[in-house]
């Protein structure tokens, strides 16, 4: 790859023997970034329901922060409202977390809704095309029936957003509550096996995988 010109240090072309600072080096390869850095730590954490997203409460509930290893400070990337579960990154990487956060890099996150009620097309178009709720039009990147069941629909949604409680206002928007929501994906980012309160570091093939996703609009 060094041979072919794939490989960048700081911007330019990297070449075979070259040591680099890796506190401070920008090492891509196909210009995606590569995360060199020892200092640098990502966590995927399946947050349960009743832990906040935050490093702090004062009405002493659990917290993220608090459930992932304090060696090294780390922040979450976005948050889960408390009622709702599932993926949360956790990390000091603050060129990684900006592409996930900041809407032109694209970044879809993927939900699990159970919901009240009989989801139909009607309803489905209007998650997709737009919801006006009070903040502003809101709208889904996809959504689609998992499971129909007695009482309730099983929704998929991805979204580009990730504005306070926007699945939950969507969904009583178009007459269909919120029963249980489970964040599942962050971009291609996902891992069935974890369960509630459990976390694990990312490969660095993950990584590069969230960057190379992350790509400006």
């Amino acid at each position: 790859m060094i041979r072919e010109g794939r490989v960048t240090v700081d911007g330019r072309p990297a070449h075979l023997g070259e040591k680099v600072d890796t506190a401070t080096a920008r090492v891509a390869i196909d210009g995606i970034p590569l995360p060199v850095n020892p200092e640098l730590v990502y966590y995927l954490l399946y947050k349960p329901v009743g832990m906040v997203s935050t490093s702090s409460d004062p009405q002493g509930r659990p917290t993220v922060v608090g459930a992932v290893p304090g060696e090294t400070r780390v922040y979450p990337v976005g948050r889960l409202d408390v009622d709702s579960e599932g993926l949360l990154l956790l990390t000091n990487d603050g060129d990684l977390t900006e592409r996930l956060t900041h809407p032109r890099f694209g970044i879809t996150k993927t939900y699990l809704v159970d919901v009240e009620g009989s989801v139909g097309n009607k309803a489905l178009r209007r998650l997709t095309e737009g919801v006006e709720l009070e903040d502003g039009p809101a709208h889904a990147s996809s959504a689609r029936v998992v499971r129909v069941e007695k009482t309730g629909t099983l929704l998929e949604l991805s979204l580009g957003e990730g504005r306070k409680r926007e699945i939950r206002r969507m969904m009583e928007a178009v007459g269909h509550p919120v029963r249980r929501l489970v964040r599942t994906a962050i971009g291609p980012l996902s891992d069935r096996r974890l369960q509630p309160g459990e976390w694990r570091k990312l490969l660095v093939l993950e990584v590069r995988s969230l960057y190379a996703a992350a790509t400006e609009e």
